[in-house]
């Protein structure tokens, strides 16, 4: 349990996440995981990582019983640095990074691919943002990566979900398999960039980065002010406490 590291083939190196039951990473899974895709992208036998998950699904966001447990802000303000930071480590990773999604891809989920360089996913695999629905924000800067900007919005103020054939539709995935040939088909993905020269592979994704229209890393953080704010306000709590609950009835009374 936790996040692991493997190299199954040269230039190759697979980093996975295993928080069960459902990949909801408490704080300190954020940053593990952050510290292990950085870690892979500095070691110069490493060409293109792969970032997996074990379990039911790719990540179902954040962990929101720490938070819930937490009677100040600490698990909060954890929570979003973790976030940001592991958001930034596929990034800024020195090698591409090809996502490996299964099952279910929401909140951080949607930050982590989102800022990957492709992604395969499994013909179960499904993505969205049900943010708004648990009292947060945010990732929308990581969703308008995957999907037209009117669509992005609807998925967002509704809390629906994508499927990966659909986000393969758009382009945002590259191929879409049998769960049971996922993994395979990332390291095929990866393989291929891997045979490439590594030295002019690293230039390549710092170029491709450096002529990104979003800077990702701010856009983000702009986002976040926001969650701050729904915070301190009372409104995350109050969402969080009904989530799953129709609750119209009782704002449309009041």
């Amino acid at each position: 349990m936790g996040v692991s590291t493997a190299r199954p083939e040269k230039g190759i190196c697979v980093v996975t996440a295993d928080f069960p039951p459902v990949n909801a990473l408490p704080v300190h899974g954020w940053y593990d995981l952050a510290d292990a895709l950085r870690a892979a992208g500095r070691d110069p036998g490493i060409r293109c990582v792969v970032l997996a998950a074990a379990g039911r699904g790719f990540n179902a966001g954040v962990d929101i019983k720490e938070m819930q447990r937490d009677t100040g802000h600490t698990a909060l303000v954890g929570a979003n640095r973790g976030c940001y930071e592991a958001f930034a480590a596929v990034y800024e990773c020195e090698v591409p990074v090809v996502a490996a999604v299964n099952g279910f891809c929401l909140g951080g989920g949607i930050g982590l691919v989102g800022n990957a360089d492709a992604i395969v996913a499994s013909d179960d695999a499904t993505f969205g943002l049900p943010e708004l629905d648990r009292g947060a924000l945010g990732a929308a800067t990581h969703l308008a990566r995957l999907v037209p900007q009117h669509l992005m919005r609807a998925l967002y103020y509704t809390s629906r979900t994508a499927t990966a054939r659909e986000l393969h539709a758009h382009g945002s995935v590259w191929k879409v398999v049998p769960r049971e040939e996922l993994a395979a088909a990332a390291l095929e993905l990866a393989r291929e960039i891997a045979r490439k020269d590594g030295c002019l592979i690293r230039l390549a994704k710092a170029a491709i980065n450096g002529i990104d229209p979003v800077d990702v890393r701010r856009s983000y953080r702009f986002e976040q002010g926001f969650t701050f704010e729904a915070n301190l306000s009372g409104v995350a709590d109050r969402v969080r406490d009904t989530f799953g609950k129709d609750t119209f009835g009782e704002e449309d009374r009041a």
